[in-house]
């Protein structure tokens, strides 16, 4: 069903044990990961501290890791599937940066609302 999910551009969650491996040796002192979703190719990982989206790329070796701490992250939205969309959208606007983050979501939308609720736990504090 993982693949299947992969390949409809829904987001899977990522076992916290082979997060905390992969992303360990990127992390400061004092912070953890609270969840992690993978979509195809790329990653929301979300710590206690920033948002890192991980992008590979299309062969898979080369890996593009973005931090964005939440204080920087000045507003965010979802627009939902509709009847003829096939597909959710999540924009993240980002201090000083004039076009959104933009990521695809299945139609399902499930993991889409997991996403804006911790951005919205660690934004709206």
């Amino acid at each position: 069903m993982g693949i299947f999910n992969a390949i409809l551009g829904n987001a899977s969650s990522v076992d916290q044990g082979v997060v905390e491996k992969e992303f360990g040796p990127l992390l400061i002192e004092g912070e953890t990961i609270e969840k992690a979703f993978r979509m195809i190719k790329d990653m929301f990982v979300f710590t206690n501290k920033r948002l890192i989206l991980v992008e590979k790329s299309l062969v898979g070796t080369k890996v593009d890791y973005v931090s964005i701490p939440y204080q920087n992250i000045i507003k965010f939205s979802k627009e939902s599937a509709g009847i003829m969309d096939l597909d959710a959208e999540l924009k993240i606007w980002v201090k000083d940066e004039v076009a959104p983050i933009k990521k695809q979501f299945g139609k399902s939308g499930n993991n889409i609302n997991e996403v804006y609720q911790i951005l919205s736990k660690h934004i709206l504090k």
